[in-house]
C-alpha cells in the first residue's frame, strides 16, 4: 500500500516452539496447499475455501500488528473468525529481525502473554493463535526497513542475500507447521524494477526465481506468491499499479524449481488512491474488467496460474460515488471468476482506504463486510459469512 539485517543471530532458534509443536504431525495430515491450474488446492485435492484480510504493523517501526494498544490479540483474531475470515496476509519487515530490536504499541495489560517477546516471538504467537482458531497466514515481505517501501528487492542496508536468508530462516523456523503456508516474496515492485528484461539486478521475475527456488529448497509445501511490476514490461507498453502490472507472465513466467506452488498476486487500488485514466474512460465503470483482464486477469482465465489479489480496498463502498462504483465492479469480478483475494485491511489507521475495523479499533464497517459477503466462502466447517 502506498501509504505508507542478518539473521545469524536467530540461527540458534531456527527450529521454534512453533515448528516444534507441529513437528510430529504425520505429512499427510498437514494442511498445506498447491496449485492445479488457477485453483488453490489441499493436499487432497479439494479445493481451497479463503476469505483473506491484511493485518499490518509488523513492518512498522511498531514491529508488532497494529491495534494491540487498544484491544487483545485474542479479541482481534476472534472477531476475524466470527466476521468469517481464515486467511491472514502479515506484511513485515526484514529490519524487526535484527538483534535487539523491540515492539511497541502494546497495552500488555490487555496482552499479558505478549510481554518480553521479541519481533519474531510476537510473530510466533500470532501463529499460534491463528492455528487454534483454524487460520492461515501468508507472510508478506513488505519493506527491507521500517522506514518505507523500496522499488526493489535489496536496498544497500539490505542486500539481495539478506533479503534470501531471511526468507530461508522463516521456512524453516515455520517447517511442518501449516499455519504459515505461502511467502509473498516483496511488496509492489516498481519504478525501475522491470519484468523480462534480462537484467539479474532489475529483472522482479529472475529475483523471484531466485527467492522462491531459495524458499522451497527449505520448505517445498510454501506458496510462493509473487507480486507484478508497476511499468518497464519487455514487449509491452504502459503503466499499473505498483505491483499490479502482470503482463510479462504470458511471455516470461516464473519459473520454480518445484511444480504447483507459484500463485500470482496483484494489487488494485481505486480513485480514492491516485487518479488513473481508466477512472475518467466514458465507460466507466463497465471498462473495467477488461483493464483487469489485460493486466492480471488473463492468468486465471487462461489457466496460467492461480490469482490471489493481494490488496484492494477504499473507503466508499456506495453505488454512487466513483471510488464505491470502482470497488464494487472489483467485488463482482472476484466472484465471477472466483478469485482467491486478501483485502485491504483490517486496520482502520490505512490512510487511504480505512478499514474493516472503524476508528474505535472495535466497530466493524457494516457496509464494507455487507460488500465483501458477496465473495466470502464458508470457512471452518461453519456457515457463509455472506447473509441469507
Amino acid at each position: 500500500m502506498k501509504w505508507i539485517g542478518t539473521c545469524l543471530l536467530l540461527a540458534a532458534v531456527f527450529v521454534s516452539s512453533i515448528g516444534a509443536t507441529a513437528a510430529g504431525k504425520p505429512t499427510s495430515s498437514l494442511g498445506y496447499y498447491h496449485t492445479s491450474g488457477n485453483r488453490i488446492v489441499d493436499a487432497q485435492g479439494k479445493p481451497a475455501r479463503f476469505n483473506g484480510v491484511n493485518w499490518f504493523g509488523f513492518e512498522t517501526e511498531n514491529f508488532s500488528p497494529h491495534g494491540l494498544w487498544t484491544r487483545s490479540m485474542d479479541s482481534m483474531l476472534d472477531q476475524l473468525a466470527k466476521e468469517g475470515y481464515n486467511l491472514l496476509r502479515i506484511p513485515y519487515t526484514n529490519e524487526m529481525l535484527l538483534p535487539g530490536k523491540k515492539p511497541s504499541g502494546i497495552d500488555y495489560a490487555k496482552n499479558p502473554d505478549l510481554k518480553g517477546l521479541t519481533p519474531l516471538q510476537l510473530l510466533d504467537k500470532l501463529v499460534q493463535k491463528a492455528e487454534k482458531r483454524g487460520m492461515k497466514i501468508i507472510l508478506d515481505r513488505h519493506r527491507p526497513t521500517a522506514s518505507g517501501q523500496a522499488e526493489r528487492w535489496y536496498t544497500q542496508s539490505v542486500p539481495e542475500k539478506t533479503w534470501i536468508k531471511d526468507w530461508s530462516m522463516l521456512a524453516k523456523r515455520y517447517l511442518a507447521n501449516d499455519t504459515v503456508i505461502g511467502a509473498d516474496l516483496h511488496n509492489e515492485p516498481h519504478g525501475s524494477v522491470c519484468w523480462g528484461c534480462g537484467d539479474s539486478a532489475s529483472d522482479w521475475r529472475l529475483a523471484a526465481e531466485r527467492a522462491g527456488n531459495a524458499i522451497l529448497a527449505v520448505n517445498p509445501d510454501w506458496l510462493i506468491i509473487v507480486e507484478g511490476v508497476d511499468t518497464n514490461v519487455k514487449g509491452q507498453s504502459g503503466s499499473y499499479w505498483w505491483g499490479g502490472n502482470l503482463k510479462g507472465v504470458r511471455k516470461y513466467p516464473v519459473r520454480l524449481k518445484v511444480p504447483n506452488q507459484l500463485v500470482y498476486s496483484p494489487h488494485d487500488y481505486g480513485p480514492g488512491v491516485s487518479s488513473q485514466p481508466w477512472f475518467t474512460d466514458q465507460k466507466f465503470p463497465a471498462n473495467l474488467p477488461g483493464v483487469w483482464d489485460a493486466n492480471w486477469g488473463y492468468i486465471h482465465k487462461e489457466k496460467i496460474a492461480p490469482i490471489l489479489l493481494g490488496e484492494f480496498g477504499g473507503r466508499s463502498v456506495d453505488l454512487a460515488s466513483k471510488e464505491g462504483k470502482w470497488q464494487n465492479a472489483l467485488v463482482d469480478y472476484i466472484g465471477k471468476n472466483d478469485l482467491y483475494w486478501t483485502y485491504w485491511s483490517l486496520n482502520p489507521n490505512s490512510g487511504d482506504t480505512g478499514g474493516l475495523l472503524l476508528d474505535d479499533w472495535q466497530t466493524w464497517n457494516k457496509p464494507k463486510q455487507k460488500m465483501l459477503a458477496r465473495v466470502m466462502k464458508p470457512v471452518n466447517g461453519g456457515k457463509s459469512a455472506a447473509p441469507k
